[in-house]
């Protein structure tokens, strides 16, 4: 099969374990810059143009959209599905997942465990904010934070009280949810592919520090999970709409509770921890998913 990954950088370790996977299983994989796209919309045949040229119709489209270009990203992979190309990773769903306060909403509806969470605008309702989910500590985020930049830790009311207002003057979009204290700064990371989870890993915050992402420093280790933590991993992706994710747990005294549901999440913590081949695992999803495009030539000169 023909297959591309959208990429800003070819040599993250994601990328290029995805590359390699599907070449090892015999495919052709092209890594393409997601901002060096560019569309060309039309009726009758739309298409996605790179460097000067028209892009071949690949069978299966990776996204590996970032966060700070989700909406450009997600317009290219609409693109991609307008020319009936499969996509891992639908923009829709991708587009769902990245809007943190939505993603909660559309969780909460359909019953998925999740800390008690809070959103205002006016600073009028702080102090009902904090006791309205449990009081402090309390965890304070920025819609559109990643790997733990821009989440804080607010351990009294008066200090949250602060940091809420300071966000909110500069017009920041933010959560308050509890702090679940009994989880001891450690959560789980598992990986979803294809409605069932391939691999799991408990990562845990350094001494001093409640965020336990591996970028702030966080440790990782092999976890065995529950069924309850397995449905509860497996019914949010379901709920976003992605058929490759990371769904981030924290065990709660009341069952597992999910902290984020992640649409491009990194394969190397993961991979590196359980010793899974996660990135051959989505090559196999396609296999199973993907068709040869019936217009393979078009693009190819």
């Amino acid at each position: 099969m023909k297959i591309a990954i959208l990429s800003r950088n070819s040599k993250l370790y994601s990328t290029r374990r995805l590359q390699e996977a599907g070449i090892e299983r015999g495919h052709e994989v092209d890594i393409i810059d997601t901002l060096h796209c560019y569309m060309d919309i039309t009726k009758s045949r739309p298409a996605v143009r790179y460097k000067g040229e028209e892009l071949p119709l690949y069978d299966a489209v990776i996204p590996r959209i970032g966060a700070s270009i989700t909406f450009y990203g997600t317009s290219v992979v609409r693109q991609f599905e307008m020319m009936g190309t499969f996509c891992v990773n639908e923009s829709v769903a991708i587009s769902r997942s990245r809007d943190k306060l939505r993603s909660m909403q559309l969780l909460s509806r359909k019953g998925i465990g999740l800390p008690r969470t809070g959103f205002a605008h006016s600073p009028d309702n702080i102090k009902d904010l904090i006791r309205n989910v449990g009081g402090a500590p309390v965890v304070i985020k920025l819609l559109e934070g990643t790997q733990g930049i821009g989440v804080v830790l607010g351990e009294t009311a008066k200090s949250a009280e602060s940091m809420i207002e300071a966000f909110m003057g500069i017009n920041a979009n933010i959560l308050v949810q509890e702090y679940i204290k009994e989880a001891g700064g450690a959560d789980i990371r598992c990986l979803v592919v294809g409605g069932r989870v391939v691999a799991a890993m408990k990562r845990q915050a350094k001494e001093g520090e409640f965020r336990s992402n591996l970028h702030r420093g966080g440790s990782a280790e092999i976890v065995r999970l529950t069924k309850e933590d397995r449905a509860t991993a497996v019914n949010a992706a379901k709920i976003m709409g992605l058929n490759v994710c990371g769904v981030d747990l924290l065990r709660a005294n009341s069952g597992p509770v999910v902290m984020e549901v992640n649409s491009s999440p990194g394969l190397e913590g993961i991979e590196t921890a359980t010793q899974k081949d996660v990135a051959g695992l989505v090559i196999e999803f396609i296999e199973k998913n993907a068709s040869p495009h019936k217009n393979r030539t078009r693009g190819q000169g």
